[in-house]
């Protein structure tokens, strides 16, 4: 490649990059440590413990747990995305947070004795409660980006 081809320090590409990277860097920062707290109170508010069952080699609990994660994430994802600045971010991401624990926890009291069957390891009791989990997850995500 010819050297004169790559753009320079001073090109309006890197100097966009260079002003916009840190904002980019510190928004997906703030929704990381949501998705964090997110799964931290989420294993609090659970009647079983998702990680010590997880650490037991329990499959079930790791497809639950995982699919919380991912139930979290997508509407925090949404709500960074459709957010201009930290505080809206932090606003957003934390009412997707508290929506979302407790559209899981409706779940979860709706489809009764899937915890037992997770803590005896039947993965079909978790692949469905993460189906549940993340449809609300996606509607949720929906109603966020209008």
């Amino acid at each position: 490649m010819d050297p004169q081809s790559l753009p320079t320090l001073s090109s309006p590409e890197v100097q966009a990059f260079a002003a916009g990277f840190p904002t980019t860097m510190l928004h997906a920062g703030v929704t990381v440590a949501l998705l964090f707290v997110g799964a931290m109170v989420y294993a609090l508010l659970t009647p079983w413990k998702e990680i010590e069952l997880i650490r037991q080699g329990n499959s079930a609990a790791a497809v639950a747990f995982g699919g919380v994660l991912m139930g979290l994430a997508l509407p925090l994802a949404v709500s960074m995305s459709a957010s201009t600045s930290l505080t809206e971010i932090a606003l957003w991401g934390l009412a997707a947070l508290v929506i979302q624990l407790l559209a899981f926890r409706i779940v979860d009291a709706i489809l009764t004795g899937l915890p037992q069957r997770i803590q005896e390891g039947e993965v079909s009791a978790a692949v469905l409660l993460v189906a549940a989990k993340l449809s609300s997850a996606v509607i949720l995500a929906a109603a966020f980006s209008g």
